[in-house]
């Protein structure tokens, strides 16, 4: 659906882009031409995308390890990147979810998703946004992957919809700060979109299983990658220039029938034993 030399020319930080929808993104990047950067905490799981990714499109992709929630990490990733050449575009992409009584929940998960969520997009924002500014370079895009949570709240997930809604709120921000600098800001807002790990973790038979998850979609199935995919690569395109501040929401209609906590709902009277049967167990 897109000229193939789309995104040619542009380099590409994608956080989180070794597993999930970081990773279709990615593939969908190389394939109309960008240069792509994809950062994660597993050195093997980026070594071992980066190299299927090489064999699916014939491109070169670049990896860099980094923890997203450490601002020093940020930094040494940033300088790193720019030592080749600066950034054109940045995928705020990494993502950690828990689900969960939100009163049971420990201080120490509710500041792994914050960290990673939160912190991390605005560390990795803040820091190719200095350098591009300092340096007066325009045409510049930062793309956070958000949830319907982040607009309507959700609940048992109440860390990622608080700390998506931050990200949203810099998103709107920066929009108006930054944009007479040349850099734009933009979202988008998925809904169910079948991931290897997250999907188990969050979608589980304890919740009814898929066929009961897609009769809260109007359109009657969950997203393909691909969809999602295109829908980024338009984004962070100059054909979306004019595109700044806003989220777009891609999730079937799912929103409008009552959005992240309708597929909840049935949850408010789970017992105990319930909870506990979907909690991952100690290795």
């Amino acid at each position: 659906m897109f000229q193939l030399d789309l995104l040619k020319g542009k380099r590409i930080l994608v956080t989180g882009g070794g597993t999930g929808l970081g990773r279709s993104m990615s593939h969908r990047f190389l394939e109309l031409g960008a240069n792509v950067v994809i950062c994660g905490r597993r050195e093997d799981v980026l070594e071992q995308t980066a190299e299927e990714l090489t064999k699916e499109t014939g491109a070169e992709i670049e990896t860099v390890r980094c923890d997203v929630r450490l601002p020093d990490a940020v930094e040494a990733m940033m300088d790193r990147i720019w030592q080749k050449r600066p950034l054109d575009i940045l995928v705020n992409n990494a993502a950690g979810q828990i689900l969960a009584p939100t009163h049971k929940m420990s201080s120490r998960a509710i500041d792994a998703v914050l960290g990673i969520v939160l912190h991390g997009s605005a560390y990795c924002t803040v820091a190719a946004g200095r350098r591009w500014i300092d340096a007066g370079e325009r045409n510049k895009v930062v793309m956070s992957i958000l949830t319907v949570s982040a607009l309507m709240g959700a609940p048992f997930t109440v860390p990622s919809a608080m700390a998506k809604a931050g990200v949203l709120a810099m998103t709107k921000s920066l929009a108006v700060e930054w944009g007479p600098r040349g850099i734009r800001t933009c979202a988008i807002v998925p809904g169910l979109f079948p991931t290897e790990g997250a999907w188990s973790r969050l979608m589980p038979k304890e919740r009814g299983g898929d066929e009961e998850l897609v009769k809260t979609i109007p359109l009657r199935r969950v997203g393909e990658h691909i969809e999602l995919a295109n829908l980024a690569a338009f984004l962070v395109s100059d054909g979306a220039a004019y595109i700044n501040g806003d989220a777009v929401v891609i999730d079937g209609g799912k929103m409008q029938s009552g959005g992240g906590g309708a597929s909840t709902q049935s949850m408010l009277d789970w017992t105990d034993e319930q909870w506990e049967a979907i909690r991952p167990k100690k290795k």
